[in-house]
Order: structure tokens, then sequence, then C-alpha cells
């Protein structure tokens, strides 16, 4: 296969992804729509080419659907969680900033962890400090002395997300953490 039809096929989801933008811009589907739509995608690619990517995650499928799995079990638990803490407590309901060292030092890893605390209700990441791998996640509900049950919760995420999608490297900190800390290793 030559240069150019490699770079094409790599370019394709771009340029689909655009000229759908481009119709739903438009409101309307119709050829003349479509073909424009279909050019402008092409030369935006093509005069604004977006630098090559390397990462060195790995996907590992059973383990990406146990991370989905637990994450939409989180959901759930989470959302009685909060839902209950407004019920019982209303505005006198606690909350608190933990600051959590991760184990990691992947910007992907970083940014998809920062993601799944905060997709569930109940605890988000409001802050990263990237040069010393630092998350201040922000936790409804937390009591006295919670802190470290919020830093072991993230961390066990970030050991989920990690066994689902990071390196061999990263896999191997995480399982000597584990091992150190004396962790289940499906915690």
């Amino acid at each position: 296969m030559s240069r150019l039809a490699r770079r094409t096929l790599r370019r394709l989801p771009l340029v689909l992804w655009l000229t759908a933008v481009w119709i739903l811009l438009w409101g309307t589907l119709d050829l003349g729509t479509l073909v424009f739509g279909l050019l402008v995608a092409l030369l935006v690619t093509t005069m604004f080419p977006l630098p090559a990517l390397t990462t060195h995650m790995v996907a590992r499928p059973l383990q990406l659907l146990w991370l989905i799995a637990y994450l939409a079990s989180d959901l759930v638990i989470s959302t009685i969680r909060v839902s209950w803490q407004a019920i019982r407590y209303g505005p006198r309901t606690t909350a608190g900033i933990v600051q959590v060292t991760l184990l990691t030092d992947s910007d992907h890893l970083t940014a998809m962890l920062a993601n799944a605390v905060s997709l569930a209700p109940g605890k988000f990441v409001m802050q990263i400090d990237r040069a010393h791998r630092i998350c201040y996640v922000y936790a409804l509900g937390m009591r006295a002395g919670g802190e470290e049950t919020v830093r072991r919760d993230v961390l066990a995420l970030e050991r989920r997300i990690v066994r689902a999608v990071g390196s061999a490297q990263e896999l191997e900190i995480v399982g000597r953490v584990a091992r150190d800390a004396g962790l289940k290793e499906d915690s």
C-alpha cells in the first residue's frame, strides 16, 4: 500500500467526522452539502494535519469490560449515595478535598482516571499537578478520617485503568505497589 493511501486511510475517520459536523451545522442532508462537507474536511485535514500521536497503551478486552462494568456499577452506587446524602443531610452535607499521588506518569492514563473519577456523582478531580503526579479530588459526603478511603478508591480505579489499557511498564508499577501494600490483584 502506498504512503498516500495509508495516510488517507488514517485520516478517514476524521474526514468522516468533520463531514458529519458540516452536515449538522448546515442542517440538511443533500448531495451538495455532503460533497462540500467532504471537500472542506479534506482541505482541513490536508492543510492542518494532526501530529502523530504515540502512546504505549495496550487495550486488553477482558479487563476493559471489567472496567466498564465497574464504572457502570459505581455510577449506580454513587447516585444512590449522593441521593441519600441530599435527603439525609440536605445543605449540611459534608465534603472534602483529598490529595492523591498517582502511581503512573502517563498523560493518557491521568486523563482517563480524571474522567472516570468525575463520571459518577459525588467525586470529581478539581486539579491535576502533572509535575508531581497529584490529583486533587473533591468528595461529597466525606467524614473525618475519610481521606484514606477516597485515596484508596482513586488508586484502585487507577489500577483498573492500567490493567485495561496500560503499558507493560505501567502494569509492573501498579502490580508492584499492590503487592507491596498487600492488596488483592483485582481490587
